[in-house]
């Protein structure tokens, strides 16, 4: 079983660091890929994003928000546990090439995923410009991590309490205006890659979004990640998690993703309630 080698609070209360022991997946994992996690023998399956690939020492990162029961389980986990299952990698890896000017978009905690696929992207001879955004400066993350591979980090904030205040989509419609724009790949909520989709479209810049659907298995066999793109049903887990933004059924998306939120928070007041301080705690 995967240890947990490394354990922070990134954000409080609620979103955390993890590095995992992984030696397998951190030989073969690429950015853009994710991971299926398992907490315990009666945990569901919950796919998270690679935050960081480490060939080297023979880890994978993970940045983990406490949004429902599993994550919540997950989060109790210390330096030195074990988690019973993760399964990868999974999912194609982001295209990698030299584009010329690449704009990575991130919303929220999306930003981490981005860190890896900046790396790359840099290696490859890009430009590299990341605009992440959040509701204020406190639920920023990875700004120091992406400026450190990056060649530019526009932040914003909805109230201006760091950096631009505005949406991500006004200072990527500015930084495409004033210096261009070859490629656009957004992580973050479906809401957020949806409107950075219409913004770069009129510019007929190749945007790319790595979508979020419910996934069950990871591997094609349960078709709950279904997914529409170019008027063609998909698989989030074997053919995305990244497509092109502009084709994607994003109304059928926000739809599907909708379909167990009743048993999705009865599930996470269930555990909160025999887990009270779990947040306030750590």
């Amino acid at each position: 079983m995967p240890k947990i080698l490394e354990k922070k609070l990134i954000r409080k209360p609620d979103v955390f660091y993890f590095k995992v022991e992984a030696p397998l997946i951190s030989q073969k994992a690429q950015p853009g890929q994710f991971v299926i996690v398992r907490p315990s023998e009666q945990g569901e399956r919950i796919p998270l994003s690679l935050a960081d690939i480490n060939p080297e020492d023979g880890s994978i990162s993970l940045i983990i928000m406490v949004i429902g029961k599993t994550s919540g389980e997950l989060s109790l986990l210390d330096v030195g546990d074990n988690i019973l299952d993760v399964c990868g990698p999974l999912g194609e890896p982001t295209h990698v090439d030299n584009f010329g000017k690449v704009v990575l978009v991130g919303g929220g905690f999306g930003v981490a995923p981005l860190y890896p696929i900046a790396k790359a992207m840099k290696a490859a001879g890009n430009s590299v410009v990341t605009v992440m955004g959040a509701r204020n400066e406190h639920l920023l993350i990875y700004e120091k991590e992406m400026a450190d591979v990056c060649d530019k980090v526009i932040v914003t904030t909805d109230d201006g309490s760091k950096g631009h205040k505005g949406l991500v989509t006004e200072a990527l419609t500015k930084e495409i205006e004033d210096n261009g724009c070859d490629l656009a790949l957004a992580v973050g909520p479906s809401i957020m890659m949806k409107f950075v989709s219409l913004a770069t479209k009129p510019y007929g810049i190749k945007t790319m979004v790595s979508l979020n659907p419910i996934m069950v298995d990871g591997t094609g066999m349960c078709g709950g990640c279904r997914v529409s793109v170019g008027g063609k049903n998909m698989f989030a887990c074997t053919d995305g998690p990244e497509f092109d933004g502009h084709e994607v059924d994003w109304d059928l998306l926000f739809q599907r993703q909708k379909t167990y939120l009743p048993e999705e928070a009865v599930s996470f007041d269930e555990w909160k309630s025999r887990h009270p301080n779990a947040l306030s705690e750590q």
